[in-house]
Order: C-alpha cells, then sequence, then structure tokens
C-alpha cells in the first residue's frame, strides 16, 4: 500500500503563519490564493518535513515570527512526523510509538515526489535513462544502442566506400577493342630482332656476291695469270649465284608498328582491368552494406521488442531514440499536463511506495485539463498536492496572508501587533 498524507499542520514557515490541511487521499488537491499568500511555502514545508535537510529553505522561520517553525504531518499508515524547537529537528513516530529519523522516512519518499520540476528540468535522455532503469531494460538497451551505433557506424563506412567506388568505375574509360591482358613487347621484340639478324645474314651473303663479282672482273683482266685460279673460282661463283638465287628480305614495319602501339594498348587493357576490379569492389561494397542492414534492422527490432515488453508506467509512453514520447509526442512537443502527467506517472513508478506527489503552479492547466489530470490521479489512486494562483471553485483550500481562508485562525504564539508610538 503507498504511502499519502492525510493530515499537515505548519505554522511559521516562511509565508506561512498557520495552516492545517487534510489532503484529499486520491486525486488533486489545489491549494489556491493570489501571489505571495503563502500557497509554495506549504509545498516547501512537506518537502522539508519528509525530505530532509536538503530541502531545507534558507530562512524558514517567518518573518516577525520569535517562534520557531513547527510543522507536523499524519501519514496514511499512522506514521508521525514533525519538527519543531528551536533547531526544527526532525521526529519521526511510528504507530507502535517507535521512534525513527530520516532513513526511515527515505524507505517510501521518493525525491522527486518532493521537487517534481527537478524531473521536469532534466534532459530527454536523462529522463529516458531514469525510465529504463524502473522498468528494468536500462542495461539490456544500452548493449543493443551501442550495437546498434556500431553497425550503424560501420555500415557508413562501408557505404561511402561503396559509392567511391561506383563513382571511380563510372568515371574509367572502356575499350571493347582492347585484348583482354596486356601485350608483350618481348616477344614481338624478339620476332623483329630474328628478321633482322636474317636480313643482315641476307646482306652478307649480297656482298660476298659482290665482292666475287669484282674478282672475277679483276681475274678476267688478269687472266692469263689467273688461269690456274679460274676454274675454282667459277666453281664457287656457282655456288654463291645458287645461294643467293631465291633470297627475299622480309619487311619489319608491322612489328616496328605494334611496337609502337603497345604501350596504348597496355593503357587501354590496364583501364579495363581498373574499371573491372573497382566494379567488383563496389559490388562486395555493396554486399557488405546491405548485410549490415540486415544487422541494423534486427537489432532495432530487438529494441523495439524489449520496449514492447517493458511494464511502462503509462499505455502510451515509449522511449524512442533515447527519448521518452507519449502518444507519439517526444518531450519538447507535449502539453503541459501531459508533462505533468508522465513526470507523474514515472516518479511514482521510481518508488511504488510513495503515493503522493507536490506541484507548483499549476496556472498552466485550463479548468477542463486540470479536471482530466485530477480523475487520471484518482483513476490511478495518486495523491498530488497542488498550487495554482486562482480563488476560483476549482480549488480546494484558498491560502490568505498565511492562512487557509475560511478556518478560524489561531493565535499564533510570538505574534505582536504592529504600532508606532502616537499613531492611533
Amino acid at each position: 500500500m503507498s504511502m499519502k498524507i492525510n493530515q499537515l499542520e505548519i505554522e511559521n514557515v516562511k509565508r506561512i503563519k498557520a495552516v492545517k490541511i487534510e489532503p484529499s487521499a486520491n486525486g488533486l488537491t489545489i491549494i489556491g490564493g493570489r501571489n505571495n499568500q503563502g500557497k509554495t511555502s506549504v509545498l516547501d514545508s512537506i518537502a522539508w518535513m519528509l525530505g530532509g535537510d536538503k530541502f531545507r529553505p534558507s530562512q524558514p522561520q517567518r518573518d516577525q515570527s520569535v517562534i520557531p517553525p513547527n510543522l507536523r504531518i499524519i501519514m496514511s499508515n499512522g506514521l508521525v512526523v514533525e519538527r519543531k524547537g528551536k533547531n526544527s529537528a526532525l521526529k519521526v513516530t511510528d504507530p507502535n510509538g517507535e521512534k525513527g529519523g530520516q532513513q526511515l522516512l527515505n524507505d517510501f519518499v521518493e525525491q522527486f515526489a518532493l521537487d517534481l520540476p527537478k524531473f521536469m528540468e532534466s534532459t530527454s535522455k536523462e529522463k529516458a535513462q531514469i525510465l529504463l532503469k524502473i522498468i528494468g531494460v536500462g542495461d539490456k538497451l544500452v548493449t543493443l544502442e551501442k550495437e546498434e551505433q556500431e553497425h550503424y557506424n560501420e555500415r557508413l563506412t562501408i557505404g561511402r566506400i561503396a559509392d567511391q567506388k561506383e563513382k571511380y568505375a563510372k568515371e574509367q574509360p572502356y575499350y571493347n577493342d582492347a585484348p583482354a591482358e596486356l601485350v608483350s613487347a618481348s616477344e614481338l621484340i624478339k620476332k623483329q630482332q630474328d628478321i633482322l639478324a636474317q636480313n643482315g645474314e641476307n646482306q652478307r651473303k649480297r656482298e660476298r656476291l659482290h665482292q666475287l663479282e669484282q674478282e672475277d672482273q679483276r681475274l678476267m683482266e688478269q687472266i692469263q695469270e689467273l688461269l690456274k685460279k679460274q676454274e675454282a673460282v667459277r666453281a664457287d661463283l656457282a655456288i654463291a649465284r645458287m645461294d643467293a638465287k631465291d633470297l627475299e628480305d622480309q619487311s619489319t614495319a608491322e612489328l616496328e608498328q605494334n611496337i609502337s602501339d603497345i604501350e596504348e594498348i597496355n593503357r587501354k587493357v590496364r583501364a579495363n582491368l581498373d574499371k573491372e576490379k573497382a566494379e567488383d569492389d563496389a559490388k562486395e561494397y555493396r554486399r557488405q552494406y546491405d548485410q549490415l542492414t540486415k544487422k541494423l534492422d534486427s537489432t532495432r527490432d530487438a529494441k523495439n521488442d524489449l520496449l514492447k515488453t517493458a511494464a511502462l508506467p503509462l499505455p502510451e509512453l515509449s522511449i524512442k531514440d533515447g527519448e521518452p514520447v507519449y502518444k507519439g509526442q517526444q518531450w519538447d512537443n507535449m502539453s503541459g499536463s501531459d508533462r505533468l502527467k508522465v513526470s507523474t506517472a514515472i516518479v511514482r513508478k521510481l518508488n511504488p511506495e510513495c503515493g503522493f506527489v507536490l506541484l507548483d503552479k499549476l496556472e498552466q492547466m485550463d479548468i477542463e485539463v486540470l479536471k482530466e489530470f485530477g480523475e487520471w490521479l484518482e483513476a490511478e489512486g495518486l495523491q498530488a498536492i497542488a498550487t495554482r494562483v486562482s480563488t476560483g471553485e476549482e480549488c480546494s483550500i484558498i491560502i490568505e496572508d498565511g492562512y487557509v481562508a475560511g478556518q478560524e485562525h489561531p493565535v499564533v504564539e510570538g505574534w505582536k501587533p504592529e504600532w508606532k508610538k502616537g499613531v492611533f
């Protein structure tokens, strides 16, 4: 059973002179009044009583009062909480009369319930982390989000490389008339050298023929002297003529042209190979990108499944991209009433033992929304004590000059009438 406030008595705190309140067990208790009458002082007093010295006002004692603050709260389980005396010492008494201290209160009082603006002013990420913590999936979601981010970063890198490879492949020229493999210049050069060597041999034979013909002419002139040699020379001449008869030189023009063109051919071959390599690389990186996309989608599905099965404080409340979302709206797009509803539900979930929450300045809600919010609180079994600058019928009580309007004003000890000598 969650703890709530049954009765509240405050004297001499900030702007409060003497106030006694019995809040509704469920729903909304609105403390109304004009500005500077003591409405917020009521909430500050409750926070100080139940939250400890960190909620102590900087100047707790009411101005013009010589009597220290006196505070008393009776909780729904009979627990009595008091602060009184010069040092406003805390005294906690359970229904059995046993004494306790702040630690006993801390077991059922949620700090955010005493200071809801602190929760509401936190970042969306911080709200989401609190929500994830209380539904028990924070660690799992952190792991999935880390995995999701790693997949996303890896896919982003792969995608950029794939785009670059595809762009590079498109920019490369392609030559349909180029051979599939690089052409070897050494083979053509060897063929050229063989032909040149053969042609050289042919030239040598031609020169030999010429020498013999000259020798024959010279011998003819000296025939008388060379008759003995004529027969041998004519035999050699016959042989030489036979060797030179069918000789025919081969052209190297085609080989020379091929050698000249080989660098251009190989340039085209290399260009084709580069384009094919770039296209293959692009396909591989695109395959990796698609594979990482599947992993990323799988991780996101796991996140969604995790949140779908989590026991969230409100039916339409979820977490998307690390931020709380209610009725499809992120925090900065929620209405003021929805923000209060979400905050109240989360704070209640933080500590189910705490059945109340303090809300300051409900002026942002119109009467209809205020009624709707109160009905939601009542349906949830929650108690909310709130302030509103108003004296309308929606207010449960009205604070005037430190008192509850309509109540008998008790004599506040330490009060002295203000008068000056000679003034009547």
